[in-house]
């Protein structure tokens, strides 16, 4: 049970019966004859694998309790609209079945707000995708659900995407032992990006209309990094005055570029 680690309010998942093919089978024709009792032992002999496909979710986002009630929703409906001559065993018809009933609670939670025809496209296609894997025991292929659907490959993929957890910028995506890296510090911030263009291209301007000696000055020093006393031997001038020179080219730039 240590496998499927998930607290569950007022059940002790420890003690949660497992059932063999032999008990479903009996347990699955019984209540196909009305066997109400035989219904509700096939139900509590499959919670764990409810568990076992809510712990994927298991992140600290998520009421587990909510999604394992919502996944006892979807184990329910496969107890229900299972027929063994689908050929497949009773667990590989409910895992899609629950599996839904999961993705669609967390979908319909998240506070992103999605537009009502992707949101009902999404859930056709995951309704088609769940009938199709519990009959043939695979997931359909890209182009079986476009065609039978009749949507465009670019639909489907945005319908699927609408169904994504939405991430928080401030998750962290590495760690080497120093500093965190963020998601946040991964994005750029385009209206700064635009801010530093424009500026890049009054600086040009201004550049374009200072004295030669002062433009070579600027760039001596700022480009190449010569210091003041460098340049004020290759000029035979002071270190004051090419001091005075840069910090009056400096001002008529800033006053060019305001």
């Amino acid at each position: 049970m240590s496998k499927y680690k998930v607290n569950i309010t007022g059940l002790d998942t420890s003690k949660l019966e497992v059932l063999s093919k032999a008990d479903m089978d009996q347990l699955m024709s019984d209540y196909k004859k009305g066997d109400l009792l035989a219904k509700e032992r096939i139900i509590n002999g499959n919670l764990k694998l409810v568990l076992s496909i809510i712990n994927k979710y298991n992140n600290g986002k998520n009421d587990m309790n909510d999604l394992f009630q919502i996944g006892c929703v979807g184990l329910i409906k496969a107890v229900d609209n299972f027929d063994e001559s689908y050929g497949v065993m009773f667990s590989t018809y409910a895992v899609p079945l629950i599996l839904g009933e999961v993705k669609r609670y967390i979908r319909d939670s998240t506070s992103i707000r999605i537009t009502r025809s992707v949101r009902d496209q999404a859930y056709q296609i995951m309704k088609y995708k769940d009938e199709y894997m519990a009959i043939h025991g695979v997931e359909p292929s890209i182009q079986d659900i476009t065609t039978t659907l009749e949507i465009s490959e670019y639909e489907l993929s945005n319908a699927m995407d609408s169904l994504k957890d939405p991430v928080s910028i401030y998750e962290p995506i590495y760690n080497d032992g120093g500093d965190t890296i963020y998601l946040l510090d991964q994005l750029a911030d385009k209206r700064e990006l635009e801010s530093k263009k424009d500026d890049l291209i009054s600086l040009r301007k201004a550049l374009t209309k200072l004295k030669k000696r002062e433009k070579e000055i600027l760039v001596d020093r700022y480009i190449i990094g010569k210091t003041q006393m460098e340049l004020a031997s290759e000029m035979g001038v002071s270190q004051a005055q090419i001091s005075r020179i840069e910090k009056n080219a400096i001002n008529n730039v800033k006053k060019m570029i305001r």
